[in-house]
């Protein structure tokens, strides 16, 4: 089984790992499909090109290339959220009940 990933996504085809890679044009890729996904399945790692621009990777489900988030952190390509994600152990804290006897749109107006 393989996978396409789109390189649009991350920026480049530079998240690829540094083994041969194939390139294949969208042509011949659409000539040669089921010669190209056996090439991939094996684990092979196919760049398809369109007018000679890297648009996107074929390779095994197995190990998908930059796909994953700690991947692309690693790469330093994503940067990491600098809090925890909120659980149901981690909820917002409540909200706080003010009255000030104005009403909303008229604070903001006076505001601007």
């Amino acid at each position: 089984m393989c996978v396409l990933v789109c390189t649009h996504l991350v920026g480049s085809a530079a998240i690829l790992p540094d083994m041969a890679r194939a390139k294949v044009g969208t042509r011949e890729l659409r000539a040669n499909l089921a010669t190209t996904l056996r090439r991939a399945a094996a684990g092979e790692r196919v760049i398809v090109t369109e007018s000679g621009r890297p648009i996107a990777q074929l390779g095994p489900v197995d190990a998908p290339a930059g796909t994953t988030m700690e991947e692309l952190v690693a790469r330093g390509l994503v940067v990491p959220p600098r809090r925890a994600a909120r659980t149901h152990a981690n909820p917002l804290p409540p909200a706080i009940d003010i009255h000030s006897g104005m009403r909303f749109d008229h604070i903001v107006r006076d505001l601007r």
